[in-house]
């Protein structure tokens, strides 16, 4: 029975991949890395198929998330009813190495090695408020936090690329990945800059003919950090750097953590070589938060300031504030220093819309036009609307321009005859193939589908 459920695997998954409509980077983060062990038979003749999963974290996300949907897609290609139960995956020999970076036992860090490391204090897992925006983002930190560098079979967590929009957490996690590790082995070395400060200290060794110590500090490391890795584009020099330090520390199964405002593939202005290598593992987008995590975030920051906010304050934040979480929390440091320099004036409504309404946004949603499409996805690609307009047929233009008409099909009521019109007064034919052409594609072309995604969330992010 095992056998048979075995070597039906990849249709299995591939059936809960499509009838459940997954993402491509849910299918790979979650999906993917499950392996079908055994089948166990119990007095009343029910089957429960055990499943080996890489760490705690992923079993518990996976089992509330895919038990029953996997049983369906289980049934439906091999005709076998069980139950699925998600076991962590055993030791194995490989993974010796990892257990001497990562222990059960949690132990104080000391301020000078959080120093060293360039990590914040308070950017812990604790203080990471978890909601639907950024979930995935933080169970797959927690597992790479577990097991830095692993390259075993079923954990494709290295290199861990956070993608998203600026002020939505990316740092925040990923200085709690670097936190956790160092609770857990106070002697790791944890190296946490920014894509600017790694250039810069680049530049310096140049000029100072110290390359050597440069490549030692960073290829020597067990864990290191890369923030806002897109601004090392187009600099030859320093990517070509990078290049060798990458392979030098994953050769060596050291865990890499890079986090950018754009998935991997999508950087044009890094080297293929490059982009290629941050997909070696797996990417997570983060959203901006809903409103209940915007009020989860708040009452967050609250509680750490030692405060005590009005509820109607709070909700008149969340509900006007909805860009990132960096505006949230500055909004709050905004009322209270004028409440300081008002004699402790009291915190409330009347104060709030007062000392906030530069940071409010309208209360009215962006209404979506053909026009704001087109604005999203050039800007999206680094291109104007009038390139999208124009008559030239080049990449990446091409392929924007037919992202920008299914889009507008697909978010709009637009006809095609109109969308034609506003696109550089292209015909009825030549919109009928730019929509189809992106309907077939995307379907097989999963980063067609992730790159879509991305901009729908950027045209409607509520």
């Amino acid at each position: 029975m095992i056998d048979k459920i075995k070597s039906g695997w990849e249709k299995i998954i591939t059936f809960l991949r499509d009838d459940y409509e997954l993402s491509p980077v849910s299918f790979n983060t979650w999906i993917k890395p499950m392996i079908p062990t055994s089948i166990e038979k119990d007095s009343r003749g029910n089957f429960t198929l055990i499943i080996t999963v890489p760490s705690t974290p992923f079993k518990t996300y996976v089992t509330k998330k895919y038990s029953l949907s996997l049983a369906v897609a289980i049934e439906e290609i091999t005709f076998i009813r069980c139950n699925v139960v998600f076991k962590e995956k055993k030791e194995q020999e490989s993974k010796k190495v990892q257990k001497k970076l990562i222990d059960n036992k949690r132990h104080p860090v000391n301020d000078l090695k959080l120093l060293s490391s360039n990590l914040n204090p308070a950017y812990t897992f604790d203080t990471f408020v978890v909601g639907k925006s950024n979930d995935l983002a933080h169970a797959t930190a927690i597992a790479v936090a577990e097991s830095p560098g692993s390259q075993n079979p079923g954990e494709h967590y290295n290199p861990f690329f956070i993608y998203g929009g600026v002020g939505l957490g990316k740092t925040h996690l990923m200085h709690s990945i670097a936190h956790y590790i160092l609770e857990h082995n106070p002697d790791a070395n944890i190296l946490y800059v920014s894509s600017e400060k790694f250039l810069n200290e680049y530049i310096d060794a140049l000029k100072n003919s110290n390359l050597a110590e440069y490549r030692a500090k960073y290829r020597n490391v067990d864990v290191l950090l890369i923030d806002d890795i897109q601004f090392i584009g187009g600099k030859d020099a320093i990517q070509e750097e990078l290049f060798h330090t990458f392979n030098a520390l994953y050769e060596q199964k050291k865990q890499i953590i890079l986090s950018s405002d754009k998935p991997p593939m999508e950087l044009k202005n890094l080297e293929e070589r490059l982009r290629s290598r941050f997909a070696w593992g797996v990417a997570v987008e983060i959203f901006s938060p809903d409103f209940e995590t915007r009020m989860a975030i708040l009452r967050s920051k609250e509680e750490r300031d030692g405060k005590n906010i009005d509820n109607e304050v709070i909700q008149f934040i969340a509900t006007n504030i909805k860009s990132n979480i960096r505006m949230l929390e500055g909004a709050l440091n905004k009322l209270y220093a004028m409440s300081r320099l008002n004699k402790n004036q009291e915190i409330d409504i009347d104060l709030a819309k007062s000392v906030l309404k530069d940071m409010i946004t309208p209360d009215a949603p962006t209404k979506i036009t053909s026009e704001y499409i087109a604005t999203v996805v050039a800007d999206h690609f680094n291109i104007t609307v009038a390139e999208l307009k124009a008559k030239g047929r080049k990449e990446p233009v091409a392929t924007a321009r037919h992202i920008t008409v299914y889009l507008c099909r697909k978010m709009t009521n637009d006809t095609q005859t109109k969308i034609g019109q506003f696109l550089g007064d292209r015909d009825h034919s030549t919109i009928v193939n730019s929509e189809d052409v992106i309907t077939k594609r995307i379907t097989a072309d999963s980063e067609l589908n992730q790159t879509i995604e991305t901009i729908k969330k950027k045209i409607s992010p509520q």
